[in-house]
């Protein structure tokens, strides 16, 4: 990796220097507001990480801001690649659910953010990751990054509150909000001060950055990569692994009945009207390995690691369009006849009758067949007759084929994933014949 320009460093200098500065402005008001707490060291924790900051805010503003070590940065671009990354990620997602009570502490998840300021604000020293990080349409996800981890850290502080509670018989903290609220004026000058508030910002913003126009659009030149709007990029993530009609059908249409379904499938009662995680763990880890996992990593995949061609690069990586990658998709039924079974994969006749024909390609996927009726029938039957057997007993039996279906089909897509990734597998059941692919 090379050396940033001193050019490039004269041009970061002044953003760095004011981001650091804020964050040093923040930890001296966190420091204040601690000063009483019970534990003496976190103001003078917190007082330290400003002087920190406000250091690094004047190296900045000196034209020497802080970088990521080389070594680092290496290590960080070898870690990301895909399978470690989606594996990572899913056992940070497991940790953090078990450590819950610990990851909402103040002082945990105040370190947490400090730690993660100063990462982002070392590795923009590096060209690679500044051109991503800045560029105009990326900024607004960078800050819903850290939106999305406020409001998820302040979700399960107080539902570990509530669980807390409850464990003492005490009533939930949303009890002492009971009391009713008048729509005017008291929800309406909320509203009316948050509108203000937002609508000044919009305009610091407009004035501050510039807005992400390009040339008017040229059918005979596409753009590499030509990605979608951010919201549409975990469909576009999703297109590498899944067949056109099932990524932009199949799945939308589950995940939103799915979501409408919910509430009739989950026999608890419990939670309703307050934050709990303890009353409904399931409920809380299916919503939040679906929402991360499977979308929020999906748009942070496509925004940050996806390069020209679509190809994976890293964080500090250039983003060279020459770069290639090998596509090797095999479909399983290759690998059964080909591989397992060292046999030449059964061809469909060229003149043959509707009936011998799909004959053939009933045979030529057979393997990828019973792996699906082994997935999704099979497998909910036994967990229903052995580990959920108390849950199948409690939903009945049409709620429980029909919440399992659901919850399969939300793992079949990082299954797929990993083994595209690493088996190069394309298709479960391919029947071009027939345009349907799993």
């Amino acid at each position: 990796m090379s050396s940033p320009s001193p050019e490039f460093l004269d041009s970061i200098a002044p953003v760095l220097g004011c981001y650091y500065a804020v964050a040093a402005v923040l930890n001296v008001a966190a420091s204040l507001r601690s000063w009483r707490a019970r534990h003496r060291w976190r103001p003078v924790v917190w007082l330290a990480l400003g002087a920190g900051f406000a250091a690094g805010a004047a190296a900045a503003f000196l034209g020497h801001p802080p970088r990521t070590p080389e070594a680092l940065k290496s290590a960080i671009d070898a870690a990301l690649g895909p399978v470690t990354l989606s594996l990572g990620t899913f056992a940070a997602l497991i940790g953090l659910f078990l450590g819950r009570r610990f990851f909402v502490l103040p002082p945990v998840a105040w370190t947490a953010w400090n730690a993660a300021v100063l990462f982002l604000g070392a590795s923009m020293t590096d060209e690679n990751f500044a051109a991503i990080v800045l560029k105009p349409d990326n900024v607004p996800i960078v800050a819903m990054v850290f939106l999305l981890g406020f409001f998820a850290w302040l979700g399960a502080a107080q539902a570990v509150n509530n669980d807390r509670r409850l464990a003492k018989g005490d009533p939930p903290a949303e009890s002492a909000l009971a009391k009713p609220v008048l729509v005017w004026p008291d929800l309406v000058y909320i509203e009316l001060i948050c509108m203000l508030l937002l609508c000044a910002g919009l305009v610091v913003w407009s004035l501050a950055l510039p807005a992400p126009l390009e040339q008017p659009a040229n059918p005979a030149v596409t753009p590499n990569p030509s990605k979608a709007p951010w919201y549409f990029l975990g469909f576009q993530e999703m297109l590498v692994f899944s067949d056109p009609a099932m990524a932009g059908v199949v799945l939308p249409a589950l995940i939103i009945l799915g979501l409408a379904a919910v509430p009739y499938l989950d026999p608890n009662r419990k939670g309703s009207g307050y934050y709990t995680i303890a009353e409904r763990p399931v409920a809380y880890a299916v919503f939040m390995f679906g929402f991360l996992q499977l979308w929020i990593l999906l748009i942070l995949i496509g925004t940050f690691l996806r390069g020209p061609n679509w190809t994976f690069f890293g964080l500090y990586e250039p983003r060279d369009p020459h770069r290639v990658m090998a596509l090797h998709n095999v479909k399983l039924s290759e690998y059964f006849w080909a591989t397992l079974l060292n046999r030449g994969v059964p061809q469909t006749p060229a003149a043959s009758g509707a009936i011998v024909r799909l004959g053939c390609v009933v045979w030529r996927e057979v393997a990828g067949m019973a792996a699906v009726v082994l997935y999704f029938l099979v497998l909910p039957w036994a967990l229903g007759r052995w580990k959920l057997k108390p849950i199948r007993g409690g939903m009945g039996r049409a709620r429980y084929y029909l919440m399992t279906f659901l919850l399969l089909m939300m793992l079949a897509l990082p299954l797929k994933m990993l083994l595209h990734w690493t088996l190069h597998l394309s298709y479960i059941v391919s029947m071009p014949e027939y345009s349907l692919n799993f």
